[in-house]
């Protein structure tokens, strides 16, 4: 797909990575279409259809997701709104004949247990983990409905599985936020009030993998550009770190020279996480750009310009 004057519905296109999505788009010659969620609950089935409405191309960027705390205080929410959003947005896209639809999926969905590295055919291979289970389980209803769609309807959907995306911009916050900026946030107001100790959740020893988010974004028009087939697509580095490790990297670079306190006795998510991404290379060249080191200290900077 030809994405210069293609009229492109980016849902969530206000938020982290959809703001990446649409600024790519603008660069491209897209005419975009981005509903704000105050305007368009696409919770309601006829906001979803007023959305799709003469649009070529849907990218469903929208979800409602945050860290591990929310996933155990929301886990029915996380999977109405998730589930919901995205099968209605998709029945609308087909009955108003849009071309394309690019799911933005998460690696919440692979199984607790999947053998390192994922890849996408161990996907059913089990249950996610338990923590995060209602938001993944909610991603996968929208792979399958993806490709029944294709199958009964020749509609075009394709589906994304991204590992944990971070970078400027996203969430600083030590309660909702993901690992990354709830690390930077807790390592600031630490160094700020001179602490001795900062606790931590978990044993440590659980690792992830993780994408800076303007690579995110260029895979996601990489896949509306050049990927039409009914496999889900892992989109990552293929490079992973234990949470000990990740936190020394960052403690370092926001100057906090206390120690660091570990509480195995709470929850710390799926034990491994790695992303075996040869299949979104071959299929439409994607390689990340961006190493974590370089990616964290840009997220810093941004960071500490923000908060002065």
């Amino acid at each position: 797909m030809d994405l210069k004057g293609k009229r492109v519905l980016v849902t969530g296109g206000a938020g982290f990575i959809g703001r990446r999505i649409v600024s790519k788009l603008e660069a491209a010659g897209a005419d975009i279409l981005v509903p704000r969620s105050a305007d368009c609950d696409l919770r309601e089935k006829s906001n979803c259809e007023r959305a799709v409405r003469g649009r070529d191309l849907v990218i469903h960027a929208a979800c409602r997701s945050r860290g591990l705390l929310l996933n155990q205080q929301e886990p029915g929410t996380l999977f109405y709104d998730n589930a919901l959003m995205g099968i209605q947005l998709m029945e609308a896209a087909r009955l108003a004949g849009v071309q394309k639809f690019v799911t933005v999926g998460s690696v919440c969905a692979y199984p607790k247990l999947a053998p390192l590295p994922f890849c996408e055919d161990d996907l059913w291979s089990g249950y996610p983990e338990e923590t995060n289970a209602p938001y993944g389980v909610a991603k996968r209803a929208l792979l399958v409905q993806g490709q029944a769609y294709r199958q009964q309807y020749a509609f075009n959907a394709v589906h994304l599985l991204l590992v944990n995306v971070y970078g400027p911009g996203d969430h600083f916050d030590v309660r909702s936020g993901h690992v990354i900026p709830a690390l930077i946030r807790k390592f600031d107001s630490a160094r700020r009030a001179q602490a001795s100790v900062v606790d931590l959740w978990g044993s440590g020893r659980a690792t992830r993998e993780f994408l800076y988010v303007e690579d995110a974004a260029e895979a996601v028009l990489l896949a509306a550009r050049r990927y039409d087939r009914p496999d889900p697509l892992n989109i990552g580095t293929s490079s992973d770190v234990s949470i000990a490790d990740l936190a020394a990297k960052i403690r370092l670079l926001m100057g906090f020279t206390g120690d660091l306190r570990w509480d195995a006795s709470m929850p710390e998510g799926q034990p491994a996480r790695r992303l075996d991404v040869s299949r979104a290379e071959r299929e439409m060249g994607f390689r990340a750009r961006v190493s974590l080191d370089e990616g964290l200290r840009k997220t810093v900077d941004s960071f500490r310009e923000q908060a002065g």
